[in-house]
């Protein structure tokens, strides 16, 4: 059954952990990401648990910081971007822990899968592709929007660079469309070394208000096999 109604965000308890139980149906994801929370599932043996963090992880455009090399790559024109041509893919990649040192699991389950791949199909979340000059799939991430609003909620990579690659591309995509921000939940070294940053949930929310019922200038994403670079 679908979920009706969260907590207030300002009862999360001091790791952000809001609330336990419910589904992933599209509507109860929607109802989530619509008030800042969102799902994380803290093991199979454990009911599904639902996270709305103080502070926030956030990249906004104006702080976007590209490195000396990661411009040269880029300039090298060795990959190419798209978005939303292999959705699943993506995902399957996330889910899969080759590239994360030290870590043993992921929360990405193939319940979490599943749910996002219906999100997907119902058209609120997307995928950002990247590929080499062999047309191999060598890197991506994938995410949920609502309107103006836009999450990252995991990266891969299977060369050095690439999930960068995505993130920074998307970054740049977004700005085209008058999106300032990208909702990153968590800050990782990654994502702060791009620019990320932690807000206080209260200023986040608020960034939220106004992104989730603003209309993008045109549809963010573009059509499957419509490449951006």
């Amino acid at each position: 059954m679908a979920i009706i109604s969260f907590p207030p965000a300002h009862k999360a308890n001091p790791e952000g952990l809001l609330a336990v139980g419910g589904d992933l149906e599209v509507s109860s994801l929607l109802l989530a990401y619509s008030e800042g929370i969102f799902p994380w599932p803290i093991s199979s043996h454990y009911p599904l648990a639902w996270f709305c963090p103080d502070p926030r992880g956030v990249l906004q455009y104006e702080d976007l910081h590209v490195s000396k090399s990661l411009k040269k790559l880029l300039r090298q024109n060795k990959y190419s971007l798209q978005f939303n041509t292999k959705f699943e893919e993506v995902i399957e990649n996330c889910s899969k822990v080759d590239n994360r040192k030290g870590q043993s699991g992921t929360w990405i389950t193939k319940e979490v899968i599943n749910a996002y791949i219906e999100l997907h199909q119902a058209g609120h979340a997307y995928s950002v592709e990247v590929y080499n000059q062999d047309e191999t799939l060598v890197g991506g991430l994938y995410g949920v929007h609502i309107n103006s609003f836009v999450s990252g909620e995991s990266m891969f990579f299977k060369e050095s660079n690439a999930s960068k690659i995505a993130l920074v591309g998307l970054m740049e995509h977004l700005n085209s469309h008058g999106v300032s921000f990208l909702d990153t939940q968590m800050l990782t070294p990654v994502i702060e070394n791009l620019g990320g940053k932690e807000i206080p949930r209260s200023d986040f929310l608020e960034l939220l208000k106004v992104a989730k019922t603003t209309l993008p200038k045109k549809d963010i994403f573009p059509k499957p096999q419509e490449k951006y670079f």
